[in-house]
């Protein structure tokens, strides 16, 4: 999870953003229609447009976006999720390129824009967008900015939200029959794993926890309101009574010492940065870790974190259920 640092903005993004929002505003003034239906004399699908509401009020985009430029891995995740190939996003801050679990084929060729929370401004306009999908919580100082390079669609916040933003990214895109289908294909590939894990009766008796170890930060131990945390809800897993103590319900953190209150029948790790550095090695290599009884059972699994954390998205999702399911009937 990326951290925001705000950088000052340099007039000449100022300038350079004033000179797109004329622009957009000519082009809104040359045939636009709110209903979408175009001008009386055929105008092409490019300048149509339709509201979108989104988490920063009502928004004109256009009906079929060509260049999309995405700031965050979930909105690139819902675009390449519904068959729309992004002209540039951001990119995790500690790591270069896009998350490996996304088809390389499809990231080829998006040009990187700067770090999740920290776009650089410039780079995004010298794409020409016509859309622009990123969130309230990442990028809401830059809202007016953005929006002068290109309609700019916000939605709240990112992670346990992850299906109604989705939803929200498919009308801005267009893509309602293609989100329809993905919806359909998760919730059954959900109730595949559900019983090949030995039924909805056995996965709610099987107490699943996830441990994140962040460089530079408490190891954190995730609750129910997130991402992952929504994933195993829908696969009716049981969690431990620590994940009801979660702070806002993301994650209950702790020190090494700790550690045990991390325990259930399964646990699932992953880091964010350097393992050293996260404490990672040292606390798993600890008489504490080593007396959980996901430990003794052997049932403690590291995962990819930009996958199962940072993935956020339908794309993720099928993966993240897949090798769930390789793991808990291996």
């Amino acid at each position: 999870m990326a951290l925001s640092v705000r950088r000052p903005v340099r007039r000449r993004h100022l300038a350079l953003g004033a000179l797109s929002l004329a622009g957009a505003l000519t082009l809104a003034a040359c045939g636009s229609s709110g209903s979408g239906s175009g001008s009386e004399d055929g105008g092409s699908a490019a300048a149509k447009t339709h509201t979108v509401k989104t988490a920063m009020g009502d928004v004109e985009v256009p009906v079929d976006p060509k260049r999309v430029v995405v700031l965050d891995t979930g909105e690139l995740d819902s675009a390449l999720t519904l068959g729309v190939q992004p002209v540039g996003a951001t990119h995790s801050a500690s790591e270069d390129g896009f998350p490996s679990y996304l088809p390389a084929d499809r990231t080829e060729g998006i040009k990187e824009v700067g770090e999740i929370a920290n776009p650089d401004l410039e780079t995004v306009a010298s794409l020409k967008p016509d859309l622009i999908l990123t969130s309230k919580v990442r990028d809401g100082d830059r809202y007016e900015q953005l929006k002068a390079i290109a309609p700019t669609v916000m939605t709240e916040s990112t992670g346990t939200a992850w299906k109604e933003n989705f939803q929200l990214h498919a009308e801005a895109l267009g893509k309602r029959a293609e989100a329809k289908k993905a919806v359909a294909d998760y919730e059954a590939h959900i109730a595949k794993v559900t019983e090949a894990v030995g039924g909805k009766e056995k996965a709610a008796a099987t107490e699943v926890n996830f441990v994140r170890f962040v460089e530079g930060a408490d190891i954190r131990i995730y609750g129910k309101q997130n991402y992952i945390g929504s994933v195993l809800a829908d696969l009716g897993m049981g969690r431990p009574a620590i994940a009801d103590k979660a702070k806002d319900g993301f994650s209950y953190d702790v020190s090494p010492e700790r550690i045990d209150l991390a325990d259930a029948d399964v646990v699932f790790t992953s880091t964010y940065g350097d393992p050293a550095k996260a404490g990672t090695t040292k606390t798993m290599n600890s008489g504490l870790w080593k007396g959980l009884k996901a430990s003794k059972d052997g049932k403690v699994f590291k995962v990819d974190d930009r996958l199962w954390i940072a993935g956020i998205g339908y794309t993720a999702a099928s993966q993240i259920l897949d090798e769930f399911q390789a793991k808990m009937t291996g």
